[in-house]
């Protein structure tokens, strides 16, 4: 019946699609209507008409810019009083917003010529192996530092190869108008979705370029700081024959002269943590001079589902050390917590037997319940998965899980009390029961291990003590630091409890060098630099038995999705946004708009094959490797976890079939496997390859 109605609506207005479709293609044919006459200029009346434009802007907002610069001197003045300081930055704050709007306005207005002159920019550099121009003093500067730009006499040489991200490239995209729809939809502040080899990056110069002529500042957003650096190089030039500077944070240390000068550019690249941090840092400087960021205007984010929704609630945190960091008990304490995790392991691995004989004997209500009681227990227990994915079986767990959570949980007691402690996945968090306290305080030599004293009572007591004041100071200091050392006890174990039931080595983290790293479970990427806050990171070093590093506190903290959400205008690409469109209209207000592909999509998306087990899963897709080099064609695995991509390998070596394996183990050489990919008879194992950033080269 849905489906009927649907139908029917889209038969009367339209679909989505259709109707964006509308509102964009006039101004592709304003684009393509001005584009005749800008291909006719010479090389230095197109500049010349780029810089037109740039002024025009500034004319058209220098009035609200005076009245800026005014009204701050009077906010500087010492005679300023408190009441006049706060209506002056009510003042700028709406006249800000109004240049904004102005700006908006002349965009809108200039739009076709500016897309246009970027199009033929890129077709002159295409047909022209130099583009000669007469020189500026940006050239100049340019031509010392660049090699792709040369000075002879009046004139300015630009090349059209120059190197990006390590290789050397030829310009040879000139963009199609289905690019041409891209960039208009990036500029009006919405999310491209671009099918993969679109052409992505080109697209992204058209609204760049446009709203760099504004000269408040255009964010470019990559994924990784190779992309970052790369895409800065290979479109600068593109940017930088008008005049425009461009700029990469991540070439340059945090901090620094050339940080602050890279977000001075007419456009900034760098990548999301890059900009986060840097937004706190900034907010953690003492002096104004040790800012490096200025007004959030506009960015444009490359992988934008994976910024804005996967990654959006991490928080981004800047920590410090703490007085008496080194003092940790995490070592003192792992070897009563391994006995307890290997009591709760035994247990679960009785209870998973019980429950399969159980339920082959058909007794399944009774077999369900231990299945409940084990997955409560060890959720992550590899054959509990395995059993778990048989047919049937998790509906029938499921059915159970209903029955004891009615009643806020009221039966839960009946299933979790024989266990050692209890695993919540959905709430991260692991939580002794009765039984484990008494394990554990028996292995650690102590009856009220667990149990905090009573510090209200404690020095009520000592308050009624016919005693001095300094001793009744004495005494109170001694209960609250018995206090801290026992809250700090039971916080240890159960940092460690976690580490131990929750967090798996090569899932979700990786051991280096006696170094415990996380891995982005996005890209399959080690994050380097980065740790589990409170206690778990240290946690986990001393479950592998490596040293355990110093304590630290958060002095600063942002989530990407609170960062993003400052800029004045924001537009994103990607190849898949369209499954979470109202995640990004509820949280950014932003609309997702597909671009119709350059040529009809010949590529074969077949249906999902779905199999009883995972080994013969796996087994499936060994047999279609074999089959598919044998025929000489390159075969791309992409894999969920390090974990996995290692079990594929190791199949693949019983059958002798080469291959490369691609996982955060192998970081260094990923765009190396990465650019063999398309070789014939090739087999790559990835984990995760989405925003990996180098061609595959067929």
């Amino acid at each position: 019946m849905s489906n009927v109605v649907s139908g029917l609506i889209k038969l009367f207005f339209g679909t989505k699609s259709e109707k964006d479709r509308k509102l964009i293609q006039p101004y592709v044919d304003k684009i393509k209507a001005i584009y005749p006459s800008i291909e006719q200029l010479s090389n230095d009346e197109l500049r010349a008409r780029s810089l037109a434009l740039k002024n025009s802007i500034a004319e058209y907002i220098s009035g609200e810019e005076k009245q800026i610069e005014e009204l701050k001197t009077q906010l500087e003045d010492l005679n300023t009083s408190l009441n006049d300081k706060e209506s002056i930055s009510r003042q700028i704050d709406n006249l800000t917003e109004e240049i904004d709007r102005k700006i908006e306005e002349k965009l809108e207005e200039i739009l076709p010529e500016a897309f246009a002159i970027v199009k033929d920019t890129a077709r002159r550099f295409k047909e022209n192996e130099e583009v000669t121009v007469t020189a500026t003093d940006f050239d100049r500067q340019l031509a010392a530092t660049k090699d792709f730009v040369r000075i002879e006499d009046d004139k300015a040489i630009y090349k059209n190869s120059w190197v990006a991200g390590g290789n050397t490239i030829k310009w040879d995209m000139v963009h199609y108008d289905c690019q041409l729809f891209g960039g208009v939809v990036l500029h009006k502040g919405n999310i491209a979705e671009m099918a993969t080899g679109e052409g992505k990056t080109l697209v992204a110069t058209l609204p760049v370029f446009l709203n760099a002529l504004a000269g408040k500042g255009v964010h470019v957003v990559t994924v990784n700081d190779y992309l970052a650096r790369r895409d800065s190089e290979w479109m600068g030039p593109l940017y930088q024959f008008h005049g425009l500077s461009v700029d990469c944070i991540d070439k340059h240390k945090p901090n620094s002269a050339a940080r602050r000068k890279a977000y001075m550019a007419d456009i900034t690249f760098g990548t999301n943590n890059e900009y986060g941090f840097d937004y706190l840092r900034d907010n953690m400087s003492i002096s104004p001079d040790d800012l490096v960021q200025r007004k959030h205007h506009f960015a444009i984010v490359d992988e934008v589902d994976s910024v804005l929704i996967d990654d959006a609630r991490t928080p981004l945190i800047i920590s410090g050390p703490v007085p008496k960091g080194d003092d940790q008990m995490f070592e003192q304490y792992r070897g009563s917590v391994e006995n307890l995790f290997n009591l709760q392991r035994n247990l679960v691995t009785q209870l998973l037997a019980d429950a399969k004989r159980l339920i082959s004997e058909g007794k399944t209500e009774e077999g369900s319940i231990l299945l409940y009681r084990a997955h409560k227990g060890l959720p992550k227990y590899k054959p509990l998965i395995k059993f778990l994915s048989e047919p049937g079986m998790k509906a029938m767990m499921l059915k159970t899980e209903n029955i004891y959570m009615q009643d806020n949980n009221r039966r839960m007691p009946e299933i979790v009390d024989d266990l050692y402690f209890v695993i919540d996945e959905k709430l991260n968090s692991v939580e002794l029961q009765d039984k484990g306290h008494e394990a554990l305080s028996r292995s650690v030599g102590e009856d009220g291990f667990f149990v905090l004293p009573d510090i209200g009572s404690c020095i009520a007591d000592i308050e009624k003590e016919n005693i001095s004041g300094e001793e009744k100071a004495a005494k109170k200091d001694a209960v609250l630091n018995d206090y801290a050392i026992r809250s700090e006890r039971v916080h240890t174990v159960n940092q460690l409890l976690k580490a131990y039931s929750m967090f798996e080595k090569d899932v979700e983290y990786v051991v280096i060098d006696n170094k415990v790293k996380i891995v982005d479970e996005q890209t399959g990427r080690i994050l380097e630099g980065r740790r589990y806050s409170d206690g778990l990171h240290q946690a986990i070093e001393a479950k592998e038995r490596v040293k355990v590093e110093a304590a630290t506190q958060t002095f600063a903290t942002v989530t990407l999705q609170n960062y993003f959400r400052m800029y004045h205008k924001l537009a994103g690409m990607t190849g898949t946004a369209e499954t979470e469109a109202s995640e990004f209209w509820n949280i950014y207000k932003l609309d997702v708009v597909v671009i119709p592909t350059n040529r009809p999509v010949i590529r074969d998306d077949k249906d999902d094959l779905i199999y009883r087990t995972k080994r013969e899963k796996y087994a499936a897709v060994i047999e279609e490797i074999d089959a598919l080099i044998k025929q000489g064609r390159p075969v791309l695995v992409g894999t969920t976890s390090v974990e996995i991509s290692e079990l594929l390998s190791r199949m693949l070596k019983l059958r002798g079939i080469k291959h490369n394996v691609l996982n955060a183990k192998q970081h260094q050489l990923e765009a190396q496997i990465v650019a063999e990919a398309g070789q014939t008879g090739q087999v790559t194992i990835a984990t995760n390859m989405a925003g990996r950033g180098t061609d595959i080269k067929q």
